[in-house]
């Protein structure tokens, strides 16, 4: 009897479904190949909103992951903002890949001198022009956009902008693959996400290929592989363009700075929204590059720059309202950015409705947990402040003094048969796993007792402690090798007596107060590694004296961030992140990536804390 009465219940519940109306599209959907100078087409998708009267502008993306095949049948979230305004969508694929024609080279080289070379530069001119040409009711004015490889792509057209593109939103672009973002961090190779990105987009030119590791535990897979050189002798044998030029190529060369493009940007050619997380595990060193580099000629004011408490692209993302266990104070910081930020930027450039941004940086300040915008960055009342690591394992604004009877350094042995893994383990491939995005706010306690790992802890604040523009680290440290890595952390130290009392499971806590699970979280803020052999040259290394202490400059990138009354400082330093960062021998050798099992050796670390050599960390510290 139970059973009748389900089925009839089914059979009603379909009945309604096959008479209610079929959901109307919201896009027309069209497929061109769009040719360039050179011969070749680019397989495009051109979405037009249904309903909507023209003309329209066109918001343009290109990107190397492939273009929808039909129209979306429901409307992305992060499109809901724009869609309101009314823009025809264009997506394509760049040269090479998928179904459009040409090689794909992975790299951002652009020539602007050789009138008969092609390039991503080249590519976008000829396409908008093309597209202005031939899409129905459109208003002869283009917007680019796009986060990732994608943000490459769009800001690469400031090198020569085509007259119809008025507008651009750059998010996280790389612009110096050597020097910092995706490949590398000041000649410090960017190991697992190097080698499996380069598969991804170029062992197939018909799909993103994901690199098949014989254990789930990647650390492990990595250091049983031994020497970097084992990636092409045991897996790759030659067939991944782009790795084999990495390896080619260990120091800043021709080919790295060919590679920089943002070297040849010196003015602001289009406006444009940059946008930037600070917690970024990918690009986000690139948008406040491209940011100081229009700013050097920017009579219109047409430079903008926004950050936000973000992993890799997270402000596209529905709501954005935390960051692992950071929440944001019930903000959903990645729709207000979308609504408040992104959509007023297009709708004044490209609709001609609305004032242009009054500022020139715009960020959501995590701790205070409150968007802030500055006239200028960083905002001139910063003042840089030194936080000296101290021989006690303390931290203090006070300059050491010297103490007799008391080391004025601390050592420790750095083994690159057991590296520091750069998160806890297991760790999943870079790819497809979904927790790669969200290592760099992971809680740092799980290194606390390796004996590798230094830390130096502040007492509790008595007050709040904001830090707004450049973080840095100037570190005074020896190495008993030829050669070594220096990683730096400064972390926030969440109290032990966090309340729980006003955590709410769908806004969070409120500002002050933690949820039970935060109680003494090592918060990373900033975090970064400096390769020895490049101290004084980036175009000729050279090895260390061992034994002998030199200066590591290390820059932590821009920060917004205040570290709260109660809580503590905390420095970590350590020199191996593995296999984030490939394992430097800790012996000098010409190239590290025809290094030999023999060439990896234990070195001893000293980092010193004395009126002659202070180190410090410098916070550009707000009144």
């Amino acid at each position: 009897m139970r059973r009748s009465i389900i089925a009839a219940l089914l059979l009603v519940a379909v009945s309604a479904r096959a008479q209610s109306p079929a959901p109307q599209p919201i896009f027309t959907y069209q497929q061109v190949m769009i040719p360039m100078r050179d011969g070749v087409h680019l397989q495009t998708a051109i979405l037009t909103p249904v309903g909507t009267r023209g003309p329209l502008p066109i918001l343009f993306r290109r990107t190397p992951y492939g273009v929808p095949d039909s129209a979306p049948a429901a409307l992305p979230a992060n499109l809901k903002e724009l869609y309101a305004d009314g823009y025809i969508f264009v997506i394509q694929n760049l040269r090479g890949r998928f179904k459009s024609e040409g090689g794909f080279k992975l790299t951002s080289q652009v020539n602007l001198a050789d009138s008969t070379s092609t390039n991503e530069t080249t590519d976008a001119y000829d396409s908008i022009d093309w597209l202005v040409k031939n899409v129905a009711d459109n208003n002869g004015k283009v917007g680019m956009y796009g986060v990732s490889y994608d943000g490459l792509t769009t800001a690469l057209a400031l090198l020569h902008p085509h007259p119809a593109l008025k507008a651009m939103s750059e998010q996280a672009s790389p612009v110096d693959q050597w020097m910092n973002d995706d490949d590398h961090r000041y000649g410090a190779l960017r190991y697992s996400y190097s080698f499996e990105y380069a598969v991804m987009e170029q062992a197939d030119k018909s799909k993103n290929t994901h690199f098949g590791f014989e254990t789930y535990d990647s650390y492990s897979w990595y250091l049983a592989l031994g020497p970097v050189s084992n990636l092409n002798s045991k897996y790759l044998h030659g067939s991944i363009p782009y790795w084999n030029d990495e390896v080619a190529h260990p120091d800043y060369d021709d080919f790295w700075k060919r590679e920089a493009w943002v070297r040849q940007l010196h003015s602001s050619t289009v406006p444009n929204l940059n946008v930037a997380g600070f917690w970024d595990q990918e690009d986000p060193w690139g948008p406040w590059q491209i940011f100081r580099h229009a700013a050097e000629h920017d009579p219109d004011h047409t430079n903008f720059m926004v950050a936000g408490p973000w992993y890799h692209g997270q402000w596209q993302a529905p709501r954005g309202d935390s960051l692992g266990l950071m929440a944001n104070g019930g903000h959903e910081t990645s729709r207000e950015f979308r609504e408040t930020i992104e959509a007023p930027f297009f709708r004044h450039y490209l609709h001609g409705e609305g004032e242009k941004p009054a500022w020139r940086a715009s960020t959501f300040q995590s701790g205070s947990n409150k968007w802030r915008t500055y006239a200028e960055w960083p905002p001139r009342e910063s003042k840089p402040t030194n936080l000296y690591l101290n021989s006690n394992g303390t931290l203090s604004f006070a300059k050491p003094v010297a103490q007799s009877g008391r080391a004025a350094f601390r050592e420790y042995v750095s083994d690159p048969a057991n590296p520091v893994p750069y998160r806890q383990r297991p760790i999943s491939p870079t790819y497809p796993a979904g927790d790669w995005r969200t290592w760099e706010i992971a809680d740092q306690r799980f290194v606390d007792n390796r004996p590798d790992v230094l830390s130096y802890v502040s007492a509790p604040l008595d007050h709040d402690l904001t830090i707004t523009g450049e973080v840095a680290a100037d570190l005074f440290a020896s190495t008993s090798g030829t050669d070594a890595d220096f990683i730096v952390k400064l972390i926030d130290v969440y109290p032990e007596n966090a309340t729980p009392n006003a955590w709410d499971e769908d806004t969070g806590p409120a500002p002050g107060q933690y949820a039970r699970s935060v109680n003494g979280y090592e918060l990373p803020v900033a975090m970064e590694v400096r390769r020895g052999r490049y101290n004084t040259s980036y175009e000729h290394p050279r090895a260390l004296v061992a034994g002998a202490p030199e200066e590591w400059k290390i820059p932590l990138r821009d920060r917004d961030y205040v570290f709260l009354e109660g809580h503590r400082l905390m420095v970590q330093v350590q020199s191996t992140w593995f296999p984030l960062i490939d394992r430097n021998p800790q012996k000098f050798v010409p190239s590290i990536y025809k290094a030999t099992a023999a060439d990896f050796t234990k070195a001893t670390q000293r980092v010193y804390s004395s009126p002659g050599r202070p180190s410090h960390i410098v916070l550009p510290v707000m009144p």
